[in-house]
């Protein structure tokens, strides 16, 4: 397993990148933002990434970083011990009649923006497993960790199918009054994940409130 997930971002969106990195870093994980799509290329060349996003709308569906992207996408995560990096498109919602259709025709990982919190890592930490990057899928990890929390993943659950039937913003998140997770809550969300990894890291059991 990877001792360190780098994941580069190509965004030229400033909301999307502060999101962005706000939600991976909060994960542990190094995160390098690329604004220029003429950079893009040269930084992933560098190696050490596990993980490539990429706003579809930057890269178009035949520009040579598209392609090289999709190249990468398609490849095997690991071969003859070779580790490539994923990939992941984020498709802004006025791009999505035109974009949607071709990314699934290739059966390219996509994620249509905006999009819940939930949605978007545990679309990170599937690729990221297909590299061996990640041990356990982010969805298990939080399943797992208290009734109380499970109790909120199935509310979040509920609250995202009722949202996906009327109008979203164009921003990086779903507006603040259809994300059902308040302050106080992600606060004793981020408590609890906090206690969780001690609790790993000493073998200890789990913690019961």
């Amino acid at each position: 397993m990877a001792t360190r997930i780098g994941i580069l971002i190509v965004e030229d969106d400033e909301a999307s990148q502060s999101a962005l990195r706000q939600v991976l870093d909060s994960e542990g994980w190094h995160v390098r933002i690329v604004p220029l799509l003429s950079d893009a290329l040269a930084e992933l060349s560098t190696g050490g990434w596990s993980l490539v996003i990429v706003n579809i709308a930057m890269t178009g569906l035949d520009g040579a970083v598209y392609l090289t992207l999709k190249e990468l996408a398609l490849a095997p995560a690991v071969e003859e011990g070779k580790v490539r990096a994923r990939v992941l498109f984020l498709v802004p919602e006025s791009h999505a009649a035109g974009t949607v259709p071709s990314l699934e025709k290739v059966r390219l990982p996509y994620v249509l923006k905006p999009f819940q919190f939930n949605d978007f890592l545990e679309k990170v930490s599937d690729l990221l497993m297909e590299t061996d990057s990640l041990a356990d899928p982010i969805r298990r990890v939080r399943h797992d960790a208290t009734a109380s929390e499970r109790k909120r993943e199935e509310q979040r659950k509920g609250h995202e199918s009722d949202i996906r039937q009327g109008h979203r913003d164009t921003g990086m998140f779903a507006k603040r009054e259809e994300y059902s997770m308040t302050e106080e809550e992600l606060a004793d969300y981020e408590r609890t994940e906090k206690l969780e990894a001690e609790q790993r890291k000493t073998k200890k059991p789990p913690f019961h409130r």
